[in-house]
């Protein structure tokens, strides 16, 4: 069966696995400097075997040609350095400070960030754009937008589409076929799935934006380590049924959450794993944070396990995001055991 003939959860399992007799079922890890000359490296900075497996699995997931590196960050590094000096672009007023504020640090550039959940607003920023950075949902604001609409815009206006899709994954969306040029990857988080990896992935179809972001990599010396690709790889088997857990309980958490007197507003577009809860009172978000025992106080996401956080107790998070949001990232524990865990908490 070619992966054309397979859905996206026999992918995760099925893609990258070694074929001829005598091999594992499970590429290892090479933890390897040089290699033997006449292959498609000599130095394990320009491949590493290792990288093929996950790239494998990822390119057919998402319907390209992907590159893993050293981290989100470095994966959006790799984008952004397409812009040229002088270069526009727009981007998620709300989305991940890391990347808002790599862009700010380029000097050269104009930033133009905009509510992305506001269609026509978005558009009419893209004149004379030559590059668009988009979240959906937004980290941490759950703003989501309109993809096909704003990457057809956004091509008609002449840019370059560049879409994180860290928190839908490949399986609940796949950006390229609705027409985006670059997809990113943070995958320290639902990809690799078990808060031990940092990783990041870029994919795309087109053989130059490929060949720019894989030079890109090599010459910055962006490349994920041996045993990071190995373990996300490993994490990516699981994907699959990781995902539809975690979001099971983030539908039945956000619904009781909804109805609970102790939350003011709850952010959740209706499907994922990450839900914005907004507490009136800064002071009592983070102590409802702090307090509980099943749900882990911690900066990050995606994991097996539920953590939560109140986002503005980050200097470089955007002051339009209520000083009372709390980003929770729901796991697969058992949905009653989270609910009184969280509710305890908010108590």
């Amino acid at each position: 069966m070619t992966p054309r003939d397979l859905s996206p959860a026999s992918i995760a399992v099925s893609a990258g696995r070694p074929h001829a007799p005598g091999d594992p079922l499970s590429a290892p890890i090479t933890l390897a400097s040089a290699l033997v000359p006449g292959g498609d490296a000599e130095y394990a900075r320009a491949g590493n075997p290792v990288w093929a497996p996950l790239e494998t699995i990822v390119g057919e997931l998402e319907g390209g040609d992907a590159l893993a590196f050293a981290s989100g960050i470095a994966a959006s590094a790799a984008v952004f350095s397409l812009v040229p000096a002088g270069g526009v672009v727009v981007a998620p007023t709300h989305g991940y400070y890391g990347t808002t504020h790599q862009l700010r640090q380029r000097g050269d550039v104009e930033v133009r960030l905009v509510d992305v959940s506001d269609t026509p607003s978005t558009v009419d920023a893209m004149r004379g754009a030559t590059h668009v950075w988009l979240e959906s949902p937004t980290n941490p604001a759950m703003e989501v937008a309109d993809l096909p609409t704003l990457i057809a815009a956004a091509h008609d206006a002449g840019a370059l589409v560049a879409i994180d899709n860290t928190f839908r994954t490949p399986l609940r969306e796949r950006p390229l076929e609705l027409g985006a040029d670059i997809v990113t990857h943070s995958a320290s988080k639902l990809l690799a799935g078990h808060s031990d990896v940092i990783l990041g992935l870029t994919i795309s179809r087109d053989p130059e934006l490929y060949a720019a972001l894989r030079a890109h990599r090599h010459d910055h010396g962006a490349i994920p380590g041996a045993l990071e690709a190995w373990l996300t790889t490993r994490g990516l088997r699981t994907l699959a049924v990781r995902l539809d857990r975690a979001e099971s309980n983030a539908r039945e958490l956000a619904e009781r959450l909804t109805a609970s007197p102790l939350v003011d507003e709850v952010r959740y577009p209706g499907f994922g794993t990450i839900i914005g809860l907004v507490l009136d009172d800064d002071q009592r978000a983070q102590r409802a944070t702090e307090s509980s025992r099943l749900v882990r106080y911690a900066t990050s996401l995606g994991g097996v396990e539920s953590t939560w956080e109140r986002r503005r107790r980050h200097a470089n998070e955007a002051p339009t995001i209520p000083a009372g949001l709390i980003r929770l990232s729901v796991g697969i524990e058992d949905v009653e055991d989270l609910w009184s865990d969280i509710e305890a908490a908010l108590a």
